[in-house]
This record gives C-alpha cells, structure tokens and sequence, in this order.
C-alpha cells in the first residue's frame, strides 16, 4: 500500500475477502455525516498536500473554527483568522510564505482591500488570472476598454 502524506485523506486499509477482490471501499478519514465545511476543509488539505493551490480561504461560522484550528495546528499548517462579524470568520491557510503576505495586508474587511490587494489576494487563492486582471481593471476604474493596457 502507498505510504499517506499527513495531508492526504487516510484510507482504511483493505479487508482480506475473497482472494482481495472486489476491492475494499476506501473509507475517507471524513465520516459522511461530518458537515459539509468540515468535508470541504479536508478536500482543502488534500489539495494543500498534493500542491494543487498554496493558499485557501473559507468564510464559516465562528462556532466551526476550534476542530478545524486544531487540524491546521496538528498539521503544522500556518493559518489565521479574520473576524468578519460575531458569528463569521475567514479562515486562511496554506503554505507558510502565502500566508504571511495575506496576513500583511488582509488587516481590514476584504471588500475595503485596493484594487491591488485584491488582485494580489485572488490570484494567490489561484482564482482564474484572466478574470482576476478584469476585475482589477473594472475595480482600479482603467476599463478595458483603452487600446494600450501595456503602456500603461
């Protein structure tokens, strides 16, 4: 059997049945009846693990943080919290640099970041690039509507 990256959803391994076939359904270490953030944040880790994104924001109640900071601090994944209200919280996380830039300059609501700030932000959560450039050019009021963008 293949070894598990700590980050990797954990297998059960497979029943000895019948000469091993038909194969053993794989068990996700996420019972089926963990909620749907809960089964979210761990396909998050497995896209972590296998370098699929360095960088992941989720927006979730307050009262599902603890098991999800508990997982992250186990895993030693580096991570913080943006209190968005009383009941909401972005939770950011990933690969250690990633963070760090999110954390110097997600220091206010994410909808009050610049047109820079937020560019930098969607395409280090590996949002579409063309649609992040559009959505800079929309936000920092340059259209794209002007015939020379690289001169600018």
């Amino acid at each position: 059997m293949a070894q598990h990256h700590s980050l990797e959803a954990a297998c059960d391994p497979p029943h000895e049945a019948e000469a091993g076939w038909p194969p053993a359904p794989v068990r996700l270490a996420v019972p089926e009846e963990a909620g749907a953030m809960q089964r979210l944040f761990h396909h998050h880790l497995y896209e972590l693990g296998r370098g699929v994104r360095p960088l992941f924001l989720m927006t979730l109640a307050t009262r599902e943080l603890p098991p999800l900071l508990a997982r992250l601090e186990r895993a030693g994944i580096d991570h913080f919290v943006q209190q968005v209200s009383p009941a909401k919280a972005n939770l950011f996380f990933g690969r250690d640099a990633f963070v760090a830039v999110a954390r110097a300059f997600v220091t206010r609501p994410l909808n009050a970041l610049t047109a820079e700030e937020d560019f930098m932000l969607g395409t280090m959560l590996g949002y579409d690039r063309e649609q992040q450039c559009r959505r800079y050019l929309t936000r920092s009021g340059r259209g794209l509507d002007r015939p020379a963008l690289a001169a600018e």
